[in-house]
């Protein structure tokens, strides 16, 4: 059996995504009769079929579904290879750091002035993304480390936790329920997220699938807008209230949803020392600002409360 080629790879996972040989050959650009053909090459040069076809469905195999995943992570390491030789020929390299805008805990600041205090050799580059889009992000090479949030797709990915803090749901400020000083899952019943889903089912935003549908909003101020006016709540970390304080909306804890960790991450494969460099620089902010949370109270202060 001669290896397998990109360009096999990439049909197949174009077929087997839409499960639709006419809406494949139209993602690819090309006709169906030829992606037909090369299918029927591919099942026979492997010795077996990937697809169970009829009139009506098309259908992956149980070997179809093996392929699938591994096709996914070829193309992906393939992407990345290209991308991250082209990043080292550019005569200033970059360290791309991936993270979603205002999710970094508050810590983003204090991590870049560390790494570049310790002698960076890469200057920082952010590739901002939208929610849950970092983890792609650093397996196909558009950047070296990013900022997650916990659970994350970790396939080809290390991490270190970085600090954990409560989810909050963000609520029109009229809404009934932000009477309540604390809510749960139950109590959102009736009320729909930025996915679409009902908000006592969802999971907090950070937490969505890729197959998820979003609302058209891109940003913060686009999803504040939407809570403002009732359209939805939103699941965010306690570090984004109190960036952003509103007096149109407002913030309660839901006691059944786990705490939002945040995490820095690179590939498995990297050898980068600027990445090493920034991951050294995350922890230790991060260790320093939980010894700073731990440290008591000033013992003026405690005085002023005894009095």
């Amino acid at each position: 059996m001669s290896d397998l080629e990109v360009r096999q790879l990439r049909y197949f996972v174009a077929v087997a995504e839409e499960l639709h040989f006419g809406r494949a050959a139209d993602r690819l650009g090309m006709a169906q009769p030829p992606l037909s053909r090369a299918i029927r090459d591919l099942e026979r040069q492997l010795a077996v079929r990937l697809f169970e076809r009829t009139t009506r469905q098309v259908n992956l195999t149980a070997a179809g579904e093996v392929l699938l995943r591994d096709a996914r992570t070829a193309l992906e390491a393939v992407t990345a290879a290209t991308r991250r030789v082209r990043e080292s020929g550019r005569t200033s390299p970059r360290l791309r750091i991936a993270l979603k805008a205002d999710i970094d805990g508050g810590l983003l600041p204090q991590i870049l002035d560390a790494y570049n205090a310790g002698g960076a050799s890469l200057a920082p580059e952010l590739i901002l993304g939208g929610f849950g889009e970092q983890p792609q992000a650093l397996r196909d090479g558009r950047a070296d480390v990013g900022l997650v949030l916990h659970p994350f797709d970790d396939r080809g990915l290390d991490s270190e936790p970085l600090l954990s803090e409560p989810v909050l749901v963000a609520l029109a400020a009229a809404d009934p329920l932000a009477a309540r000083t604390a809510l749960c899952l139950d109590d959102l019943a009736g009320r729909e997220t930025l996915g679409g889903t009902p908000a006592n089912l969802a999971r907090p935003v950070e937490h969505r699938s890729r197959h998820d549908t979003l609302r058209p909003a891109s940003n913060l101020s686009e999803i504040f807008s939407l809570v403002e006016t009732g359209s939805i709540v939103f699941f965010a970390p306690a570090s984004v209230a109190q960036r952003y304080p509103r007096p149109e909306i407002a913030y309660r804890p839901v006691t059944d949803i786990p705490d939002s960790t945040l995490a820095v991450a690179w590939p498995q494969d990297a050898h980068s020392p600027a990445v090493a460099a920034f991951v050294r620089a995350a922890c230790a902010v991060a260790a320093a600002q939980d010894a700073q949370a731990e440290q008591p109270a000033p013992t003026a202060t405690r005085d002023r409360r005894r009095a």
